[in-house]
């Protein structure tokens, strides 16, 4: 049976309380996948003076563990240096990535081994087409291949999905001994007319699509919560207010509550500023978009 096994979730206080965090590496990604809602878009990498500033605020907020997501982190060119710094600050580091290239892959297989975990993206044939991506179930796996880290997770992203398509995925999860999580393609209405689609054929799409994975992966019920919500707020525009638990660094180091957040408070003012912005009532209202990120922690057994 495939499972999924994720950090669990802490429980929060009156006070909310931060235990992990997202942090970009970079304000660029060389993948640029056609469905891409990144949040962040400039030049340049996360420099080691931002970043280390940034990891000591995390820890002063009680922040356990950190991710190191896009761009793309293996093109980060002291990625070793940032898992060390971490380590040094007593968090635990994982990594999203979609590395391919043997050069890529070969610098995450150097880090493996001081990683909890690492996360390895793939798409459906059809969210393939979609995005213009070349980021296969078979590659990724091949990528993963290569990790020696205790836990392996595939994350496919789908769209369109086949018969066929499923059981060839449920066969190379089963026989590699990967972890999968799995997320919906997410459309904007620009996105939307460029796949040729209106709204009622995405939602009925995306029905399809999830009763079809039923069929190959036991769905958790908190993973059919997570896409019954996506879909209520589709239909209905009920943003609720941003309650993450997860904290995000942006490349250039702002701290923000979600990588869709339109407040944020800087890594470098002074600690009583952040210290604000953190105990606030959040601004932020929950979209589509983010709500992807803030999914539930297991999404099949």
């Amino acid at each position: 049976m495939n499972t999924v096994a994720r950090p669990e979730s802490w429980p929060m206080p009156a006070r909310q309380r931060f235990r992990s965090a997202l942090v970009s590496t970079a304000g660029h990604c060389k993948i640029a996948c056609g469905f891409c809602f990144r949040a962040d878009r400039a030049h340049g990498f996360l420099d080691i003076a931002t970043y280390t500033r940034a990891l000591s605020r995390l820890k002063e907020a009680g922040v356990e563990a950190i991710c190191l997501t896009g761009g793309e982190p293996t093109h980060h060119p002291e990625l070793r240096q940032l898992v060390r710094l971490a380590h040094q600050f007593g968090i635990l580091v994982s990594i999203v990535t979609s590395a391919r290239d043997p050069d890529d892959v070969e610098r995450l297989a150097d880090v493996a081994r001081l990683l909890t975990n690492v996360t390895v993206s793939a798409d459906s044939a059809g969210a393939m087409e979609l995005g213009r991506t070349t980021r296969s179930v078979a590659s990724a796996i091949g990528t993963l291949e290569h990790v020696t880290t205790a836990e392996r997770l595939l994350h496919l992203t789908y769209w369109k999905l086949t018969v066929d398509e499923c059981q060839d995925v449920y066969e190379r999860v089963d026989e590699s001994g990967v972890q999968i999580q799995l997320s919906p393609v997410a459309l904007d209405d620009t996105a939307r007319q460029r796949a040729g689609c209106n709204f009622y054929d995405y939602l009925a799409q995306q029905r399809k699509d999830a009763d079809l994975l039923g069929r190959y992966f036991q769905l958790t019920p908190r993973f059919q919560e997570h896409l019954t919500t996506l879909r209520t707020m589709q239909l209905y525009e009920r943003w609720p207010s941003c309650a993450s638990a997860a904290l995000y660094v942006s490349a250039s180091g702002e701290i923000r509550r979600c990588p869709y957040g339109k407040t944020g408070v800087s890594v470098r003012a002074p600690r009583a500023e952040i210290s604000r912005f953190l105990h606030a009532e959040p601004r932020d209202r929950t979209t589509p978009e983010c709500a992807a990120i803030c999914r539930a922690d297991d999404t099949c057994e």
